[in-house]
């Protein structure tokens, strides 16, 4: 059978991954905090005519730099975020066969849940 996804996690494979997922995503919400404030800092300084290069502009790229590396380690691992501020991620799997996705939320202690691959969130049932 041809699945859509390489990589097909365990709930105990997810479950373990938490501790680091909770880190980046911290990470990301941190990073993308930081571009927002960069980005209305230089969409002043463009509306006023004024050079914009310098600091500011460094330090934009730098967090955006950052924001890369994170997401490239989820990409790597086909862990698909769902919704960063949520903490929401997917991860592949396969029940009874089938390909679903094992769904989390940053404020569970656990991975619990599962869902179709086109229903998303609202689709939601609990691991048995």
């Amino acid at each position: 059978m041809k699945y859509r996804f390489e990589k097909h996690y365990t709930r105990e494979e997810a479950q373990a991954l938490v501790p680091q997922l909770r880190q980046w995503l911290g990470e990301l919400n941190r990073l993308r905090e930081e571009t927002e404030r960069f980005e209305k800092r230089l969409s002043g300084l463009v509306a006023d005519g004024q050079d914009y290069g310098g600091e500011t502009v460094n330090n934009w790229i730098r967090a955006l730099a950052g924001m890369q590396a994170v997401l490239q380690e989820f990409s790597r691992r086909e862990i698909f975020i769902k919704d960063l501020s949520r903490g929401l991620l997917d991860f592949p799997a396969l029940i009874g066969g089938r390909e679903v996705f094992l769904c989390w939320e940053s404020d569970e202690d656990t991975v619990e849940f599962w869902h179709d691959l086109e229903s998303g969130y609202g689709g939601r049932e609990k691991l048995g």
